[in-house]
């Protein structure tokens, strides 16, 4: 790979930090994609889906997407490694991503971790291998993110010891399922599983979609959603199933099991529990998505960033020469705070598939059921927030370009239409903010309960102080940094941190009259909406800074220590002005230290500059991946 430093130390320790514990994996998974070929430009829709489907067996053939299956089908049970993978692909084609995300880790991930051995042995080698290809089907016309009440129905037969799958109305049709429409043998489809006449709620089934010869099952009806604004390499089609008869075994039973006689057990009796304990053990993907979506936003950069320092534009008047355009500092404002939080999302992430890594790795020790909801709240919060973060650095970085960003020769349209979607797939954004703040109030609701009378009562006692001290005395606030320093770490988590515990404190205080007898929940709730989806904000904001700063405390070399603190203090400041109007509003900062905050994220974009190369070096992105007209002269 080509740098415009190769010789700087830096860019050899900072690579060390972003790939982190699976850096082999990383390091295997770029020598791979040197060799794909980039998908050409131009192609139909069908040519595109072939060229895809062809890639995918590429990639199957290299055995990287095997790892994360159990070591006695194949895989080396690295769950973790197999996540980072996915992730790299996301410098390539994003269809290619989105493909082998719903082969091998929502089709073949459902069937690893709800079925058993009766699933295992006979499907996932084939799965594994890409021989079988399958589709996740759980989304429906008329329920999307509201999974726990799909009216896609599973009936029990206990007279021929089959289930009936059936799309009752129009709105149960399953629909943009990845792998469907043109390549899917089978799928893993989610319904309401209903026996002896008792419904038990949502349960997965294993089930052809198509015979050998590719034709559709009797009684599924496949049809494709067509065209879309990008991922047009991904085949994403429509199923109706009118009665079609699957055997017992195809239900995936790790959960819950059906017996002969229509008998329904399970080991979890709670509903509500069993159905997010299933849910729970298909976090990978949410969490993958989140990494695919940081490996665009690092692309957009460095092609944004490799083009400003060696566009020029308009004269220096001292000298006369024309000027980079990332010399400008509202350049440098469009490019520089956002890949300083692509690096604090980057290794935040990092820490994310660790924790995953930890629980549900084969052979894991971890069965507490907290430490399981706790990965699924964290990963719900950092994929809407890296999700939106790419959504919008794509945008700037095209708009950094100006007309040449346009240009499809120049990756940046495909990429911007290709990553959009990624902020409402695996789990739309608003409401998996609000499955965190769910989380994040049950965690404070519990927290307070364990203070004792005592604890409670001068809880109380110093909300109130707070509460009259915003209306009256701003600055004799107990939380209030003293004397900020723009560029103290310490003011910075103190700022970040104070934030998200009086949002959340806040927030309990709105909504506890939901709780009470006959009170209007829903309306409530609603009127409280922004406050809560700004307090999930909040704490992700939070743990990304801590996942940064905790980064910069572990790196041994000075000076590369010193630029990821600036890395550090930009990404923590530029989130602060951001959201200055509330710090200002609840006696956080005076309106001199707004001031500071603003000409501080100026400083360091200047600071910065002259090692805006480097830092996108860092990545670490193929080059056949980022050639380009745009960049073959930088």
């Amino acid at each position: 790979m080509t740098s415009a430093v190769p010789t700087d130390p830096r860019l050899t320790a900072l690579r060390t930090l972003l790939d982190g514990r699976w850096a082999p994996v990383r390091e295997e998974v770029r020598e791979q994609m040197g060799r794909f070929r980039p998908v050409e430009p131009g192609l139909s829709t069908e040519e595109y889906r072939a060229r895809v489907l062809d890639l995918m067996g590429e990639l199957a053939a290299t055995k990287r997407p095997h790892a994360g299956f159990a070591p006695e089908y194949g895989g080396e049970g690295d769950i973790g490694g197999t996540v980072v993978s996915f992730q790299a692909l996301g410098y390539g084609d994003l269809s290619l991503l989105v493909k082998a995300g719903v082969q091998w880790g929502l089709f073949g991930g459902a069937v690893q971790v709800l079925g058993t051995s009766r699933h295992h042995d006979e499907y996932l080698r084939a799965i594994m291998d890409g021989e079988l290809l399958g589709c996740f089907a759980m989304t429906e016309t008329g329920h999307g993110s509201d999974v726990q009440h799909l009216r896609t129905t599973a009936t029990y037969d206990p007279a021929t010891r089959e289930f009936v799958i059936d799309t009752p109305e129009p709105g149960a049709r399953k629909d943009y399922i990845g792998n469907a429409a043109r390549d899917g043998r089978m799928a893993v489809v989610f319904a309401q599983l209903v026996t002896g006449g008792e419904t038990h709620g949502v349960h997965a089934f294993l089930m052809p979609i198509r015979d050998d010869a590719g034709a559709a099952m009797p009684g599924v009806t496949i049809s494709d959603c067509g065209e879309k604004a990008g991922l047009n390499g991904v085949d994403n089609g429509r199923l109706v199933f009118d009665h079609v008869r699957v055997p017992r075994e195809a239900l995936l039973n790790r959960f819950a099991d059906v017996a002969e006689d229509g008998t329904y057990s399970s080991s979890i009796e709670n509903e509500n529990r069993r159905f997010f304990t299933m849910l729970g053990t298909l976090v990978r993907g949410r969490i993958s998505v989140a990494g695919g979506a940081g490996s665009a936003a690092q692309k957009a950069l460095a092609l944004a960033i490799r083009y400003g320092s060696t566009r020029r534009q308009f004269a220096d008047p001292t000298t006369g020469e024309e000027v980079a355009l990332l010399d400008y500092r509202a350049h440098q404002r469009k490019l520089l705070p956002a890949l300083a939080t692509t690096y604090a999302l980057h290794l935040a992430q990092e820490d994310l598939v660790a924790e995953m890594h930890r629980i549900q790795a084969p052979g894991a020790v971890v069965t507490d059921e907290k430490a399981q909801r706790d990965l699924e709240y964290r990963a719900a919060g950092l994929k809407a927030v890296a999700t939106w973060h790419a959504t919008a650095t794509i945008q700037a970085c095209r708009e950094a370009c100006g007309g040449a960003g346009y240009l499809a020769e120049n990756l940046l349209p495909q990429l911007k239409a290709d990553s959009d979607v990624f902020t409402t797939f695996e789990g739309d954004n608003t409401v998996l903010l609000q499955l965190l703040a769910k989380g994040l109030l049950s965690e404070y609701g519990s927290r307070v309960g364990k203070l004792g009378p005592l604890g409670t009562a001068r809880f109380a006692g110093g909300v109130a102080v707070e509460a009259v001290a915003e209306k009256t005395g701003l600055n004799k606030l107990p939380h209030r940094v003293r004397s900020l320093d723009p560029r103290s770490a310490d003011a910075q988590s103190q700022l970040l941190h104070d934030r998200a515990e009086h949002l959340l404190a806040s927030l309990a205080r709105r909504l506890r009259p939901a709780l009470r007898p006959g009170s209007d929940q829903f309306g409530i709730f609603n009127d409280a909406q922004d406050h809560l989806l700004h307090t999930s904000r909040a704490h992700v904001d939070a743990v990304v800074y801590d996942a940064i700063a905790t980064a910069v405390d572990k790196v041994s070399d000075a000076p590369t220590r010193e630029l990821l603190a600036q890395v550090r203090d930009l990404h923590a400041l530029s989130v602060i002005e951001a959201d200055r109007a509330w710090f200002l509003e609840h006696g956080r900062l005076t309106v001199a230290e707004s001031r500071a905050v603003t000409a501080a994220v100026n400083d360091l974009c200047a600071s910065l500059r002259p090692h805006a190369r480097l830092l996108v070096d860092a990545f670490a992105i193929p080059e056949s991946w980022l050639d380009c007209p745009l960049v073959r002269t930088s």
